[in-house]
């Protein structure tokens, strides 16, 4: 080796330019370091309706560790992407000092259960939210399931003006409905679209126009469906034993002079035992 000019030569060469390479590399990584390119702007855009200006300023405080350069995107990112109202998050540098941070929130379809929400493209989310929004319940795999059935449901139901209030669909996938003015309808497991327009159709045609209320709805059967309305019950009426006038604090004016006049303490004796009479 030692005896061939030209290897050696190339050898020479070739850590030459290592060297070069690495004292370059070396020289901006001292440059970047440097605190002459501090990250200035935070710059927050998106249709947002949760996010607070001060959960931005927590994370840019905890999180945006470094300058323009050596700011951590990945990182800035997934605590972004902490935050519950959150569907996804995307950072971009612009120079020279500044970070452009675009959040899509979710958007709250319903609740599921008491445990999350679930937003417009059937996603569980663990979110506070005061909104009136309607309930769904089923097994863990049916969020998607349940979300879009909602979507056709509300649709169908739109012309009797009747709103969702509950869906659940069991294990089995038969599906039941609950509506905002309290009635229960029974959808089954096949041919719900069906049914459920013909409920709606004979709905508007007869049970409004004839002022019913309808407690349950069953469409589960093949030729029809049944309603019951709600049970009422009448409220027991009480009427008074007696009217009783007291005159003076120990005298008992009745209304028969005929009678004798009963004493204070006689007189509470008998109010107590009709009082105990109409308890029991």
């Amino acid at each position: 080796m030692w005896d061939k000019p030209t290897l050696l030569n190339w050898v020479a060469s070739l850590l030459f330019a290592v060297s070069i390479v690495v004292m370059l590399y070396a020289v901006l990584f001292a440059v970047v370091h440097l605190p002459i390119f501090p990250l200035r702007e935070v710059v927050v855009d998106g249709q947002l309706s949760h996010v607070s200006r001060e959960q931005v300023k927590l994370i840019v405080a905890k999180h945006l560790k470094g300058n323009f350069f050596t700011l951590d995107l990945i990182k800035a990112r997934n605590a972004f992407e902490k935050l519950p109202w959150a569907r996804n998050v995307s950072l971009r540098r612009r120079w020279p000092d500044k970070l452009e941070v675009v959040i899509e929130e979710h958007q709250a379809l319903a609740r599921w259960g008491s445990i999350a929400l679930v937003n417009t493209h059937g996603e569980l989310f663990h979110a506070a939210s005061n909104s009136d929004l309607p309930v769904f319940f089923g097994p863990g795999d049916g969020v998607i399931e349940v979300a879009s059935q909602y979507v056709e449901v509300s649709k169908t139901l739109k012309p009797a003006d009747l709103e969702i209030a509950s869906l659940a669909v069991t294990p089995r996938r038969a599906w039941q409905v609950t509506t905002t003015n309290g009635m229960v309808v029974e959808l089954g497991r096949v041919e719900m679209q069906a049914r459920l327009e013909k409920f709606v159709s004979i709905y508007n045609s007869t049970i409004v126009r004839l002022n019913l209320k309808v407690a349950y709805a069953d469409l589960r059967y093949p030729n029809g469906f049944a309603v019951r309305r709600p049970v009422t019950v009448k409220a027991t009426e009480i009427k008074p034993i007696a009217d009783i006038k007291l005159n003076s604090p120990h005298v008992l004016d009745t209304t028969k002079p005929s009678k004798p006049k009963l004493s204070q303490a006689s007189l509470d004796d008998i109010i107590r035992s009709r009082l105990l009479t109409v308890q029991a």
